[in-house]
């Protein structure tokens, strides 16, 4: 049951005309107009207004999408070709064959996805992730508060979870005009805010009313789940653990000894928390303090592990941000090697989409090639099986293992 009335007003309709070079990237499918594509508009629209993108040539609709004025995205594409209804259906069918994607991954032991992965399933600026059954609904955008009651209800219904939550971004959070708080239970109840999920048969937690982002990060699964079959018997070194995924799939899957190192100390009680979900024998040991200083500590020491994780938060949220982006990742790298004990494996990620994964995987082979020590490269991964790729601008993880 609701907990909270939402508004189903009317958006207006705009119809909306582009550049040569807006309407060219309109019917390559790309799912952002900014404002200087747009050539001409009937009228002014606000956040949730239903934008008709029509030809030049032949006046004929082209595309849908919604207008939001708060952003120089001026209008988010929800729907490519002829005109489409945004109704109960509509989301219907778009919610239905997200979730259809996501299928092999939940007959796994699994009950955490993402089910709407923004741009790329067609909901630009809106994400739905599932833990267990709770779902935690992220707005980036206003536009979408006219059609929430729609899609919640189709998210309900495709998921079989019985809790929503809303998040919002912290530009909403700040606007005096959004009708919803941050961490609002919408839908059902929610009697702890810490909810316990599965990711291939291991226990975690995520808080989905105050966590990061939606309460956990989902994302890295498949590389979890690799690094956790890697680890039996061996020392592991999870650098930027936050939440510990890395070093709970290790410890889970027998790892002898597992060290996380954060600069919060508040993600290693939680890394720490997560490893106590599940059975091991293995010690887990916490480092808190700034990855670069105390990785170097630690070479300083003469430790090495049998396998290193390095997945550092994004380098580069602006393009001014990519060179010093790129020389982070080489320092990590070549921190990274020095950690990594004899015949051990160096796993190095990135989730900066402003640098694309040749750049990223060339620069750590540039680095590993000027060592004296060989290696082969033994995996290349990129997003799981719920973060699909429909975009250019989409795709942002990458995964380089490397064997010595």
């Amino acid at each position: 049951m609701y907990t909270h009335i939402l508004p189903e007003g009317t958006p207006k309709v705009l119809a909306v005309k582009l550049t040569t070079i807006g309407e060219r990237s309109v019917r390559s499918k790309h799912p952002w107009i900014f404002t200087d594509s747009i050539e001409k508009i009937n009228k002014k629209g606000v956040a949730g207004d239903i934008a008709i993108i029509f030809s030049h040539s032949k006046n004929k609709a082209i595309g849908v999408g919604l207008y939001d004025p708060d952003s120089p995205i001026r209008i988010k594409m929800v729907h490519f070709g002829s005109g489409a209804t945004f109704n109960n259906a509509f989301f219907r069918e778009k919610i239905k064959k997200a979730y259809d994607l996501r299928a092999s991954l939940l007959r796994t032991k699994t009950n955490s996805y993402r089910l709407l992965f923004g741009e790329n399933d067609g909901f630009p600026g809106c994400i739905a992730d599932v833990y267990a059954k709770v779902l935690v609904v992220k707005l980036y955008s206003a536009m979408w508060f006219p059609y929430l009651k729609m899609i919640v209800d189709q998210l309900i219904t495709v998921s079989g979870v019985d809790t929503v939550v809303v998040r919002l971004s912290r530009k909403l959070q700040q606007d005096q005009n959004t009708i919803l708080e941050d961490g609002t239970v919408l839908y059902g109840e929610l009697p702890k805010q810490t909810i316990v999920f599965k990711e291939h048969g291991i226990n975690f937690s995520a808080n989905v009313i105050k966590g990061h982002k939606t309460g956990y990060f989902l994302d890295h699964r498949e590389n979890r789940r690799r690094v956790g079959k890697l680890s039996h018997q061996k020392t592991v070194l999870d650098v930027f653990s936050y939440a510990g995924g890395f070093s709970v799939h290790a410890l889970a899957n027998g790892a002898k000894q597992v060290t996380s190192l954060d600069i919060s100390a508040q993600a290693l009680d939680l890394a720490k928390a997560n490893g106590l979900l599940n059975k091991h024998t293995g010690k887990h040991k916490i480092i808190a303090g700034d990855a670069f200083l105390e990785m170097q500590q630690l070479i300083d020491a003469d430790i090495r592990f049998d396998i290193v994780v390095i997945d550092p938060p994004s380098f580069a949220k602006s393009k001014k941000e990519v060179q010093i982006a790129r020389k982070k990742y080489k320092q990590l790298a070549q921190l990274g090697e020095k950690l990594t004990a004899k015949k051990g494996m160096l796993v190095l990620a990135s989730c900066s989409s402003r640098i694309t994964a040749d750049v990223f995987l060339k620069i750590n082979t540039t680095v590993l090639d000027a060592q004296k020590r060989g290696y082969t490269i033994a995996h290349e991964s990129y997003h799981d099986i719920d973060h699909p790729i429909g975009f250019p601008e989409g795709a942002y993880l990458k995964c380089g293992y490397y064997q010595f």
